[in-house]
């Protein structure tokens, strides 16, 4: 049975991280597409610089909460925490 609830967490902590990915990419595109108009409405304009979505930040740490959780239930052992942990902040930066 703990075998099947750390698969369990494991997928939900994948879900969660493919998500947040899938939404910066997406993010990214949108204001690529959104550079590439700008040039052709205002000559020379330099672009603004992008602000991070403020859902991002709560989805992160929303995820490292999960994280700690299931480390401190003894679903995740030290080196799967460390390793998912690394993962999420690396995506964060």
């Amino acid at each position: 049975m703990p075998g099947l609830l750390r698969g369990v967490a494991r997928t939900a902590v994948i879900a969660g991280t493919a998500t947040s990915v899938s939404n910066r990419v997406s993010r990214r595109q949108g204001q690529r597409w959104a550079q590439q108009e700008e040039p052709q409405q205002q000559p020379q304009a330099a672009p603004a610089p992008a602000a991070p979505a403020p859902a991002a930040a709560p989805s992160t740490i929303d995820q490292l909460r999960e994280l700690g959780e299931l480390k401190a239930q003894g679903i995740l052992s030290e080196e799967e925490f460390a390793a998912q942990k690394a993962k999420l902040l690396e995506g964060g930066a």
